[in-house]
């Protein structure tokens, strides 16, 4: 196990816990939390897509337990982490990270929510209004992240955060 892979992605947990309680934009059945597709952003640039993945599931269940995310955080977020993941590590480019965080959470999650409201009983939920709440939210945390990582890389801080491998 990488301590530094580990020590990053608790620290994104408890910003992405911390932050999306305050930061929640009420879309509906969607709880849109902007700041849950930042994280996956910087995750998918500081620590790849396995341990981007357990901040995604773990940030969304403690996120559910206090009340501050909804069922539908689970594929949206671990889609998109894991696409903008892939992504950047296949294109190294902090543009293609933030991508693939809206491409993943907004149309690839937001499909796969479908059956998930079918299952939990919500049956109107309309695929367009849900598919415009995650690309919304998605767009907004990536925008967020990508100007993050961008000022991170002028200053010329990036490079010592990346990892080595």
């Amino acid at each position: 196990m990488n301590v530094r892979k580990l020590t990053l992605t608790s620290m994104f947990i408890a910003i992405n816990v911390v932050l999306s309680s305050i930061i929640v934009i009420p879309l509906g059945p969607i709880k849109a939390a902007p700041i849950q597709h930042m994280t996956n952003v910087l995750c998918a640039v500081f620590v790849g897509p396995w341990y981007g993945l357990a901040q995604a599931f773990l940030s969304s269940v403690i996120r559910m337990m206090f009340g501050t995310g909804s069922v539908f955080a689970f594929p949206g977020s671990m889609v998109g982490v894991l696409l903008a993941s892939l992504l950047y590590r296949y294109r190294k480019h902090l543009f293609m990270a933030a991508f693939g965080e809206v491409i993943g959470t907004g149309l690839i999650g937001s499909f796969m929510c479908i059956p998930l409201a079918w299952v939990i009983g919500l049956h109107q939920v309309a695929i367009k209004p849900l598919m415009l709440a995650f690309i919304t939210s998605s767009a907004l945390g990536a925008f967020i992240s990508y100007i993050i990582l961008m000022v991170l890389f002028k200053k010329g801080k990036l490079k010592k955060w990346l990892p080595k491998d």
